[in-house]
């Protein structure tokens, strides 16, 4: 065989194992790069990983405060559930109030206050139970606006002092449902002849 066709086939030989490596490399030389790869996207998954597990809480976090609020307003609404019926009673307590107020001016009168009185009673009692307060200050009480309307002012020798009480305050549990009716003392101011006329007797 001549030369030349041995060169030929070497040649063709060489090209043919460097093909072959090329489509085959060798497993050795690979590895780093097969595991930088894995690597990485063990990395990518862990990040995602984490990503959805914060957005999990997240969200479990905000569904949890949506059913919190969502029982607090339940409770509320069954804590005065009764506001609108209370509302609805004043009136009636109104005059039991003015009635069991009156003097009687016969022995008939007096009867019939007292049944009065014992059915407000019991109308009294079933409001507590419900977690009704009665407000009912008394004459001389300083006002507090916080749970008090002044109706009227009269010249008094005190300032904000209460005269009288037109209806009493109400409220269900913490809440006030209407304020107390009162008359309210305004100190009254003296004139500058009657301060005269005053300096003027005790000299």
């Amino acid at each position: 065989m001549s030369d030349t066709v041995k060169e030929t086939k070497q040649g063709q030989q060489e090209e043919m194992k460097k093909e072959d490596q090329a489509a085959n490399p060798s497993p050795g030389k690979e590895i780093p790069n097969e595991g930088a790869k894995l690597e990485e996207e063990l990395k990518k998954a862990q990040e995602e990983a984490a990503k959805w597990k914060n957005s999990y809480y997240m969200e479990l976090a905000d569904t949890q405060n949506l059913r919190k609020s969502l029982e607090e307003d339940h409770r509320e609404a069954l804590r005065y559930r009764s506001v609108g019926f209370l509302e609805n009673l004043l009136p009636a307590l109104d005059s039991f109030y003015i009635a069991l107020e009156a003097k009687p001016n016969s022995e008939e009168a007096k009867n019939y206050q007292q049944g009065f009185s014992y059915i407000y009673n019991q109308i009294q009692a079933t409001l507590k139970n419900e977690g009704v307060v009665e407000i009912l200050p008394k004459i001389g009480d300083a006002f507090d606006p916080s749970y008090m309307h002044a109706v009227e002012v009269k010249e008094g020798d005190e300032e904000g002092k209460v005269l009288q009480v037109y209806s009493k305050g109400y409220k269900l549990h913490d809440r006030l449902i209407r304020p107390v009716m009162v008359l309210v003392s305004k100190k009254k101011v003296e004139q500058a002849d009657d301060k005269n006329a005053t300096e003027a007797k005790k000299a």
